[in-house]
């Protein structure tokens, strides 16, 4: 998994690109809690490829953290990935663009 980080203004973007697993949850959660400074979150899944149950509960506790603030969306979702979304009832949960 790679991430790559953009801050505009008081948005911070973040493009999550491979699989979002067990393994690589804790490298997101890390980068996630090392944000400063921003009110919201936008989080870019063009490039990610699978998401586990890890990195479900990995954006749950974010979305509602973020809800705090200014709020996380989830764009660029795949049809892969929706279909994690859909099944779990995350489509419904996440604010997705």
């Amino acid at each position: 998994m790679t991430i790559e980080k953009k801050m505009d203004g008081k948005t911070m973007t973040m493009c999550v690109s491979g699989r979002l697993d067990t393994l690589t949850a804790p490298d997101l959660e890390k980068e996630i809690h090392a944000i400063e400074g921003a009110d919201a979150l936008v989080m870019d899944f063009a490039n990610l490829d699978y998401i586990s149950s890890a990195g479900l509960r990995l954006l749950l506790s974010t979305h509602k953290a973020y809800a705090k603030k200014g709020g996380m969306t989830v764009k660029n979702v795949n049809e892969t990935v929706l279909d994690i979304f859909e099944v779990t009832g995350f489509k419904d949960i996440l604010n997705i663009a």
